[in-house]
């Protein structure tokens, strides 16, 4: 079960970000409801689940790093509702980003088990309130769009689950201002 998150993940990954077109520096943003992974409803688990949470949590983690690694791009983890959907990712983005950094440390029962992945697995980790990620991933329905930069785009892919949990995807592209008269760069689109 767990090779096949980390597979289905990987490769949608690789898809979003194909069709993203991503440059370093850019962040891919994920939210990820472990419960739904596993067919449940979003934070339904009980905590004596928490080690398959943490175990799933592991598994879309890998995915997301192998299809990431080497772009520079910066994977940024959205927590659930108890955190205020704050945003996890590597103090060097927040800055770069200017983003306040906030104090809290997500866990599986409280901010999620794959923020609390993601949290864990960078040198300098950082919680903000709020990014506008390129391009990103919603895992179960958790809401990304609010993390999303204008304007959000769907990217539908051929891996419509990551295990039981509906996977939604978008990139985003700049906003078409002007009118009739206006000519747009179609590398932009």
């Amino acid at each position: 079960m767990y090779n096949e998150i980390y597979e289905q993940t990987k490769a949608a990954a690789v898809a979003l970000l194909a069709a993203a077109r991503l440059k370093r520096g850019d962040i891919f943003l994920v939210g990820c409801s472990t419960s739904e992974v596993q067919g449940a409803k979003i934070g339904s688990l009980p905590r004596s689940d928490e080690g398959e949470a943490v175990r799933i949590a592991e598994a879309v983690y890998g995915g997301l790093a192998e299809a990431l690694a080497g772009l520079g791009v910066y994977l940024a983890a959205q927590c659930c509702e108890h955190l205020n959907r704050a945003v996890i990712l590597d103090e060097e983005a927040a800055l770069l980003y200017r983003h306040e950094i906030v104090n809290a440390v997500p866990k599986p029962k409280a901010g999620g088990a794959f923020a609390a992945r993601v949290y864990h697995s960078l040198a300098c980790p950082a919680a903000v309130e709020c990014v506008k990620a390129k391009a990103g991933m919603d895992i179960g329905g958790v809401l990304i769009g609010m993390n999303l930069a204008a304007v959000a785009v769907p990217v539908r892919l051929d891996i419509k689950y990551i295990g039981s949990a509906p996977l939604i995807c978008a990139r985003t592209r700049p906003k078409f201002i002007g009118g009739d008269r206006a000519e747009y760069d179609e590398r932009l689109k």
